[in-house]
C-alpha cells in the first residue's frame, strides 16, 4: 500500500499546486487586477489549503504508518484507501462547481456546499478507519528500544494525536449550536481539533527528522530512550484538550483561548530539543553522495523553514498577513521533511530512478522561494496588509506595501516551480520501478548507523 499513498500524496501536493500559482497571481500588485480574482481567490484558497495540508500531510502519514505495520487486512485496506481517494476527489472538484460559498475558517476552510463537506467528511472517517488500522497493525517498541522501534513509537504518538483531533472534532459538531451564523460555525467547529491536527503535523514531521538523519549518516547526540521521552513529551500536551471541554463551552472566548495556550506553551516541548540535536549532527555532517546530500538538504531546509515559522509566530499583533507567514513557514517546513523522505524511501521500494542531483535543486529552490514568499508577507504585515484579501481589497497604497507583496509574488511563484519539480521527479520515478524489494524500508538501512 506504500506506493498507492504515495501517488495520493503526489498527486494532492500537484492539485493544490495549480491553485497556488492562481493565489500568488491574485496576491501579487497589478498582476491581480488583470482579473476580477477576488470571489475566485477565497475559493481557491479553500482548496489549496486542504490539498497541500489536510490530504498531502495525513495521507503520507498513511505512507509511513504502511510502512511499519504488520502486512495484514490488505482488502480493508485498499477499501479505505479508495474511500480516502475518492474524498479527496470530491473535495478538490468542488472549488469548480457554482456557487460555491467559500468559508476561510482557520485549519480547515470549507466550501459551505454538499459535495465539498461530503468529501470532508468521507476523508474524516477514512482517516479514522486507516488511524485505527496502523494502531492495531503496529508492532511493539521492543525492550531495546532500538531506531526503527523510535520510529514506531514516533508514528504511533501521531496516530494517537490524530485519533483525539477527529475525536476533538465530532465532540464540537455535537456540542455546537446549529443555529450560529456560517463562518462564526465552520470557525468554532475546527478551532479545536485544528489545534491538535498540528501537534499531528510537527510529529510526523519529527519522525521525517530522524529518517533523514539516518539517510545522512549524521551523529545523533541524543541516545533513542531520550529521544522517546521526547515523542512522548510532544504528545502529552493535546490530554489536556478534555480538561477545556469540561471547564469552557465550545463558544467560549475562554474555550478558544486555552487552545491557544495549549499550543503556544507545549508546542515547542519536543520540537525545540529534537530540532537542536539534528541541527548539531548536520553542521558537523560532510555528506559522501547525491543521495546523503539530498537528505541533509531536506533537512537543512525543513529546520530553518520551521524555526522561521515559530519565530515569526510571536511577531503577531494582529490579523494582517503575518499570520500566514507564521504557518506558511510552520508547514513548509514539515512538507520539506515528507520530501526528503519520499525521495529516500522511494529506492527501497523498488523505484530507483530518482534524480538525486535535481532532488537537492529542488528541496532549495523551494525552500528558498517560500522563505521569500514568507519574508514578503513579514515585510507587508508590518505596513497593515490584511490576511485573506487579494487585489484591490488588500490597499496597497504604499511602496512599501508594493513591494512587500511584490517580494511575496516572486517568491510564491519560485516555490510553486519547485512543488512541480518534486512532482515531476517522484512521478517519473514512480512510473519506472524495478523489482521491488518484499520487505519494508528501514530508515537505518541506508545508512548503517544509527539515527
Amino acid at each position: 500500500m506504500a506506493a498507492p499513498w504515495l501517488w495520493l500524496s503526489v498527486m494532492s501536493l500537484a492539485t493544490a499546486g495549480v491553485f497556488s500559482v492562481l493565489l500568488v497571481m491574485a496576491r501579487t500588485p497589478y498582476l491581480g487586477e488583470l482579473i476580477p480574482y477576488v470571489d475566485f481567490f477565497h475559493t481557491a484558497l479553500v482548496i489549496h489549503v486542504n490539498m497541500s495540508v489536510l490530504v498531502w500531510n495525513l495521507s503520507f502519514a498513511c505512507l509511513l504508518w504502511s510502512l511499519v505495520t504488520r502486512p495484514s487486512f490488505l482488502l480493508l485496506n485498499k477499501a479505505i484507501f479508495g474511500l480516502i481517494c475518492c474524498a479527496a476527489i470530491l473535495i478538490a472538484i468542488a472549488g469548480f462547481l457554482p456557487h460555491a460559498n467559500p468559508v476561510i475558517s482557520n485549519y480547515i476552510p470549507v466550501l459551505d456546499n454538499p459535495v465539498f463537506l461530503i468529501g470532508l467528511t468521507l476523508f474524516a472517517f477514512g482517516i479514522g478507519m486507516q488511524v485505527l488500522m496502523a494502531l492495531a497493525t503496529t508492532p511493539s517498541v521492543g525492550r531495546g528500544l532500538l531506531p526503527d522501534g523510535v520510529i514506531r513509537l514516533g508514528l504511533s504518538c501521531a496516530a494517537i494525536s490524530l485519533l483525539v483531533a477527529l475525536l476533538v472534532f465530532l465532540s464540537t459538531w455535537l456540542l455546537l449550536s446549529k443555529e450560529l451564523v456560517t463562518h462564526s460555525y465552520y470557525e468554532a467547529l475546527f478551532w479545536g481539533g485544528g489545534h491538535i491536527l498540528q501537534y499531528t503535523y510537527t510529529l510526523v514531521m519529527m519522525v521525517c527528522w530522524l529518517w533523514l538523519g539516518a539517510a545522512a549518516r549524521i551523529q545523533m547526540v541524543m541516545s533513542e530512550r531520550i529521544i522517546a521521552v521526547i515523542f512522548l513529551a510532544g504528545l502529552l500536551p493535546i490530554f489536556v484538550t478534555p480538561l477545556i471541554f469540561y471547564n469552557y463551552e465550545v463558544i467560549d472566548p475562554q474555550h478558544r483561548q486555552m487552545f491557544i495556550w495549549q499550543m503556544s506553551f507545549g508546542g515547542s516541548l519536543a520540537t525545540f530539543p529534537l530540532g537542536l540535536a539534528v541541527f548539531y549532527g548536520l553542521v558537523k555532517r560532510i555528506t559522501e553522495s547525491d543521495r546523503q546530500q539530498a537528505a541533509h538538504s531536506a533537512l537543512m531546509t525543513s529546520l530553518i523553514l520551521f524555526g522561521c515559522g515559530g519565530a515569526i509566530g510571536f511577531m503577531i499583533t494582529g490579523n494582517d498577513v503575518t499570520v500566514p507567514a507564521h504557518y506558511h513557514g510552520s508547514i513548509v517546513g514539515v512538507t520539506l521533511a515528507l520530501m526528503g523522505v519520499a525521495y529516500d524511501v522511494l529506492p527501497k521500494m523498488g523505484f530507483t530512478r530518482v534524480n538525486f542531483k535535481w532532488a537537492n535543486i529542488q528541496l532549495w529552490g523551494y525552500a528558498i522561494g517560500q522563505f521569500m514568499h514568507i519574508l514578503g508577507l513579514v515585510w507587508s504585515g508590518g505596513y497593515g496588509v490584511q490576511r485573506k484579501v487579494a487585489g484591490a481589497a488588500q490597499d496597497l497604497d504604499s511602496i512599501e506595501r508594493v513591494a512587500g507583496m511584490g517580494l511575496m509574488g516572486m517568491g510564491g511563484l519560485i516555490s510553486s516551480l519547485g512543488g512541480l519539480l518534486f512532482v515531476i521527479i517522484v512521478i517519473r520515478a514512480l512510473l519506472n520501478p524495478t523489482e521491488a524489494k518484499h520487505q519494508h524500508p528501514d530508515p537505518s538501512e541506508s545508512s548503517g548507523t544509527e539515527p
